[in-house]
């Protein structure tokens, strides 16, 4: 059973989390902290003891945007231990989600916390602290804040629903407890940002849990196609393609993308046939 320190500096919220947490089975003990300084007193009274010690700590939930330091701040500092507690940030802003899972969180929950998201997160820190490796689980969605949405009435599904699979024409976005619909054809290109991708349309863009793989493999019958490790474009969104001094990129809309040189040359061949017909 885990052992959690749970970190807020805004008193109801951290409540909230603490009530969530001593609910579930997974969990022996929950403490509190309301500020950086407090967290960080328990968090080396645990390291000091060791992780088996009375005192350890197995998981910290963290709010990243506290007075002093910050959440992202305490994670580095844990970065430098060589055994340090699992880190699941709980915070209500998806701009930071890049530089959380670049210092190894676990899992990045977004205010108001649901029950069954938090549940997922204690599961996840749950299966990596059962790992005899200590291995990290490769990342992906598990309970995630993007949900495929249900095919529409008279589409077939199952087995006898041939070899053509249904697309969705939308994709669901979750942020702060409020779902938004996007359409699909509405995305211009998508951009790799850890175990995140983040969806840009002509009106913003929008951060979902899900790897670019995953979305590469399912929009690829709407016409997206993968130009770099780090994009996923649709090619009717291509305005322009630039050939020179060695380098291939794409302009879509206002953004320049890199195209890597294992894509140049396919990515030309599309492009060309489509506008040949």
């Amino acid at each position: 059973m885990l052992r959690v320190l749970a970190v807020d500096d805004e008193k109801p919220l951290l409540e909230e989390l603490l009530y969530l947490l001593r609910s579930d089975p997974r969990v022996r003990s929950a403490e509190g902290a309301s500020d950086a300084t407090g967290a960080l007193r328990r968090i080396t009274r645990a390291l000091e003891g060791g992780p088996d010690g009375p005192d350890g700590i197995d998981v910290v939930f963290l709010d990243i945007q506290m007075a002093g330091l910050t959440g992202l701040d305490i994670a580095r500092l844990l970065s430098g231990f060589a055994r340090p507690p699992l880190i699941v940030f709980v915070t209500a802003h998806e701009g930071f989600a890049v530089q959380a899972f670049d210092l190894k969180a676990v899992d990045y929950v977004l205010k108001p916390v649901r029950p069954e998201r938090l549940a997922e997160a204690v599961r996840r820190a749950r299966a990596l602290l059962g790992r005899p490796d200590g291995a990290r689980p490769a990342p992906g969605p598990a309970v995630p804040d993007l949900r495929t949405p249900v095919p529409p009435a008279g589409a077939e599904t199952g087995a006898g629903a041939g070899a053509v699979e249904h697309v969705p024409e939308q994709i669901a976005v979750e942020l702060g407890g409020v779902t938004r619909f996007v359409a699909i054809a509405d995305i211009a290109y998508v951009e790799a940002q850890g175990d995140y991708a983040r969806l840009h349309t002509d009106g913003g863009s929008h951060l979902v849990r899900i790897p670019l793989s995953t979305l590469e493999e399912r929009w690829a019958a709407r016409g997206f196609v993968r130009i770099h490790r780090r994009h996923l474009v649709a090619l009717g969104r291509i305005d322009e393609l630039r050939m020179e001094a060695g380098t291939t990129s794409v302009r879509v809309g206002p953004a320049e993308l890199q195209v890597s040189r294992r894509h140049a040359r396919d990515l030309r061949d599309l492009l060309m046939c489509r506008a040949t017909g």
